[in-house]
Formats: structure tokens, sequence, C-alpha cells
């Protein structure tokens, strides 16, 4: 049970980090990012080439994802989502850009990097381990802390980022109300398109993260994004607390099925799951009604 619950904390800190980004691009855009995962592939082969193939040092790698992916949420956000906000009479517009966004970010990856599975060198070597394997101790790899470690890091600096900067109460600001955001002389655009840019770049470092313990391929995009749905459809969407729950509730509850139950099968139990509980719970643990 303890390697279960290690294992649960090691995929429960990642998915934080990417539930945070998808979160925050709906609390401020009311857009659901179906590209998410892609954005996340992307993340992650950016590190297999410049890390892996390149031979560049781990930091510098993690930096270059995230720099490139919120460029990427930039162009995205001035050159598809802002036109079809602004022109579009119906709602359902901006989740079909959506969706095209993700189809192009899969399509481009499958023609440039192909479908075969693809990982990196180990950034560092050995692990913790706890009691005796054979009798219910357990192991943390380095490798694993190095991701959860990190992880938690930059979940952090993303609150304090939000919480304490300028940028960050405009963030809180847009997401609240618009209107009365843009009344106090907030820049309603800039603030968007700074928190599309944090949301990709937040899903380019969980996909830098994971690409060492993992590995990568052209179509991991969009399990990924069906795996932050459910997160941020559990803790309530566009609610950061949420979304940190929903990570953590997700990520323990793939370790324990992972380990108790066949592959398929977790899966499917938590699907069910996720049905039977917005039945009861339709806006999530934290969330509220919109509109």
């Amino acid at each position: 049970m303890l390697q279960v619950l290690i294992n649960g904390m090691v995929l429960g800190s990642v998915y934080a980090l990417i539930a945070l980004g998808l979160t925050m691009v709906f609390s401020i855009m009311r857009v659901v990012n179906f590209a998410h995962g892609q954005m996340y592939m992307v993340g992650a082969f950016i590190v297999y080439y410049v890390y892996g193939q390149f031979a560049m040092p781990f930091w510098f790698a993690l930096m270059c994802a995230a720099v490139l992916l919120g460029l990427i949420g930039v162009l995205f956000n001035q050159i598809f989502f802002q036109p079809v906000l602004a022109n579009a009479k119906r709602e359902e517009n901006s989740m079909l850009m959506a969706v095209g966004t993700a189809l192009l970010l899969e399509n481009l990856a499958l023609t440039f990097f192909g479908e075969k599975q693809r990982g990196v060198p180990p950034v560092v070597d050995g692990a913790f381990i706890y009691g005796d394997i054979t009798e219910g101790g357990a192991i943390l790899t380095y490798p694993n802390a190095m991701v959860t470690v990190l992880s938690m890091a930059f979940i952090l600096a993303l609150l304090l980022f939000v919480q304490y900067t300028r940028p960050g109460r405009a963030l809180r600001a847009v997401a609240q109300d618009k209107e009365a955001a843009r009344l106090q002389g907030v820049d309603v655009k800039a603030t968007t398109t700074l928190g599309f840019a944090i949301g990709a770049a937040l899903a380019g470092l969980a996909g830098a993260l994971l690409v060492t313990v993992y590995g990568v391929n052209s179509g991991v995009g969009t399990n990924i994004s069906t795996k932050a749905f459910i997160m941020i459809m559990i803790g309530g969407a566009g609610v950061t607390s949420g979304a940190i729950v929903g990570g953590v509730l997700l990520g323990f509850a793939e370790a324990i099925g992972y380990d108790l139950l066949p592959g398929s099968l977790t899966y499917l139990l938590i699907f069910i799951g996720m049905i039977v509980f917005l039945v009861f719970k339709p806006n999530g643990l934290f969330g509220k009604p919109w509109g």
C-alpha cells in the first residue's frame, strides 16, 4: 500500500499541474482548451530533443518547454481564439476552434515526429528505499521524486504569482468579472493573452517533467486532455483549488486502480464514478453554476 501511495503522490502532483493550466484558460476566457493535452505533448517533445538528443542541461530544456509553449499559447490566443470570441455569435464556435487547434497540433506532431514512442536518459539515478520490498516496503526513484518536487514548486510559484503580483491580481479580476475589471483599468485583452500563455506553459512543463518517466509519442495528447477534463470536472471548472484537488484525487485513484485492477478496467470505473459523482454534484467539489 505504501508503494501505491507514493505512486499516487507522484501522479497527483503532475496531474494538478496539468489541471491548473486548463482551469486557468477556462476561468479567464470561458474556453475549454481541447488542445491542452497536445500542448503537453509538444512540451515533452521539446525536452526529448533539447535534453535527450542535443544533450543540453535538463533545466535549460525545462525553460525551453515553458517559454516555447507560452509563445504557442500567445499565438493561439491572438490568431485563433480572440478573433473567434470577438466575432462569433454562438459559444460553440470557440469550442470548435479549440478542437481544431488540438487536431492541428496532433497532426503536425504525427507529420514531424511519427508514431514512435520516445524516451530520454534519466536526469538523476538512484532511489529511496523504504523497508523490505517483499514485505510491504516501497521505492521512490530519484526521477519520480524530482518530478514530484518540481511539480509542487511550479504549483506554489503560480499560486504566489496570482496572489501577490499585479498581473496575477489582474488575472483574478478578469476571471471574476471582465467588465468590472475593464472599468478598473485592466487591459482585458492583454490579461487573457497572459492567462492563455501561462496555461499553455504549465501544460508544457507537465509534459517536460513526465517525459523523463514515461516517454512521449504523438498520440498522447488526447489521453492527457481527457484526464485534464476529468480533473476539472471533479474539482469544479475554473476553480484553482478544485483543479489541484481534482488532480490529486485522479492521481491516487489511478495508482490504486492500477495496483488492484487491470489497466482497462481502472479507467472504466473512474469514468463510471465520475458520471455518478456529477449526477449529485454537477458543479464539482468547489465549482459554482456559471451564468
